[in-house]
């Protein structure tokens, strides 16, 4: 699993160069590996978080701010904020990935590369989030009984 966490942080770095720089996805990938190597399985996940979390991040920020209190969208760090939208990525489109190892692994991301506070932010976003979806899950399954399905 070291290669998905090397993966992660290499997501990270292009989301946070897309979320700054403003260039295209594909050119921030393409950028980043013309720099550095990593084996292929990397590469392949760290351009699935990238690309994915990237043209979800619309529906991604709407998650976010609605768990986020008192926290707008544009008042989070760069950082902080690219690493919830790639966890929330995780966990919305990737079911293969324990929601538990998604959140350890922002959670550890925040502590690296973010503020003496990212950790625990981004914790309690997530945890907020991850109850709303864990809820919506309930809802959606409560309706189909009562619908009949």
């Amino acid at each position: 699993m070291h290669q998905r966490r090397k993966a992660r942080e290499v997501a990270l770095q292009v989301l946070y160069e897309l979320d700054v720089v403003g260039i295209d996805v594909q050119e921030g990938i393409d950028l980043f590996w013309k720099n550095f190597d990593s084996p292929e399985e990397s590469k392949i996940f760290a351009s699935l978080l990238i690309e994915g979390t990237w043209d979800n991040r619309k529906k991604i920020d709407v998650l976010i701010s609605s768990c986020s209190e008192n926290w707008t969208m544009d008042r989070m760090s760069k950082v902080d904020k690219n690493i919830l939208r790639m966890a929330v990525y995780e966990l919305l489109y990737c079911p293969d990935i324990p929601p538990k190892v998604t959140m350890n692994e922002a959670i550890d991301l925040g502590k690296i590369y973010g503020s003496e506070n990212s950790g625990s932010f981004i914790n309690g976003i997530l945890d907020a989030i991850y109850l709303t979806l864990d809820l919506n899950k309930d809802d959606q399954t409560e309706n189909a009984v009562i619908d009949g399905a």
